[in-house]
């Protein structure tokens, strides 16, 4: 083989990589520049579109909805869920690049709280939480809330991104937001290690942990089947004290919608990893309860359990 057909792999991933980057730096330009009903019914057309290509990660999303919805939905109220959650999804994006154009005082006024309660009550015991999410409704827009509420930055983990410039554009753009972020990956120093000594100092942390992405999570059933999740929100609070409280978001007609569940007790007796894989399954039944709600805006469009493969085509659905 050539040296110059050796190359050609390297070079047509630099090149994917660079576009990649480039279509996100338009996004952050041109969709934040753009009158906002624009944005939202380009955006909204667009993931229709998606949707109607059948690709893997819609069929993906579809066989999810089927499991979070407990089987409940016969085939066309299947497909019309899996339509609306890709339109919530493009929600989403439409948000996150006009983000840094929408005031403050806006998602405030617009963010209804569900179950604060329990996040209260844990501020006034001057405690740091640990907020565990799935990836639904517009996390970005909660973290606003969130560091109001904290009245500082919380700390978060990011997966590292390639290219290295697309992970940069993420970074900034985050701490724009009040959030500290930490690789999960490639960092000066673990990045457990910065969690517990951000907690630790009294601050808190949001993960979103509904997806095991390295492969070495602790055994849970979410919503009746077995899978594994991250059980590091688990560990951190068990480490420090904190307080383990899962959140989800999700979006209303005008904003937005947070959903405080209980703490999920991680002292008492017993073995460390007892009480942590214990306090992770808590995890995962207050995801089932909350997704269920609202599964529209759960944007999971990956494998999450092993015996829950993409829906085949539609064209070959029976």
């Amino acid at each position: 083989m050539s040296a110059a057909a050796a190359t050609t792999p390297d070079l047509r991933a630099r090149a994917v990589a660079r576009l990649t980057d480039l279509g996100y730096a338009a996004g952050w330009g041109v969709v934040k520049a753009l009158p906002e009903p624009v944005a939202r019914g380009g955006f909204d057309a667009g993931f229709r579109r998606v949707a109607g290509r059948d690709g893997r990660g819609v069929r993906q999303l579809r066989a999810n909805l089927r499991v979070v919805t407990g089987g409940a939905l016969d085939e066309a109220a299947l497909d019309a869920l899996t339509v609306q959650a890709m339109r919530s999804y493009g929600r989403y994006w439409q948000e996150t690049f006009r983000l840094p154009r929408i005031p403050v005082e806006r998602i405030l006024r617009d963010t209804v709280v569900v179950g604060g309660e329990h996040f209260d009550r844990v501020l006034a015991e001057g405690r740091p939480v640990v907020a565990a999410l799935p990836h639904s409704g517009n996390w970005d827009a909660g973290s606003l809330w969130y560091v109001d509420r904290l009245g500082g930055p919380f700390l978060t983990v990011a997966e590292r991104l390639r290219p290295e410039s697309l992970y940069d554009r993420f970074l900034a753009f985050r701490e724009s937001l009040g959030m500290r972020v930490v690789p999960l990956t490639g960092g000066p120093r673990p990045s457990a290690t910065v969690l517990r000594e951000w907690l630790e100092a009294g601050r808190s942390v949001a993960l979103l942990c509904d997806r095991d992405l390295g492969g070495n999570g602790l055994p849970v059933t979410f919503a009746g089947r077995a899978t594994t999740m991250p059980g590091g929100p688990a560990l951190l609070a068990a480490q420090t004290g904190a307080a383990l409280l899962p959140m989800a978001c999700s979006f209303t007609e005008r904003g937005w919608r947070l959903t405080w569940c209980p703490e999920v007790p991680v002292a008492g007796p017993g073995r460390l990893r007892d009480r942590v894989a214990a306090a992770t399954q808590g995890i995962a039944d207050a995801f089932a309860t909350t997704i269920a709600r609202h599964p529209e805006d759960w944007h999971v469009l990956g494998r999450i359990w092993p015996d829950v493969p993409p829906d085949p085509a539609a064209g070959e659905r029976g």
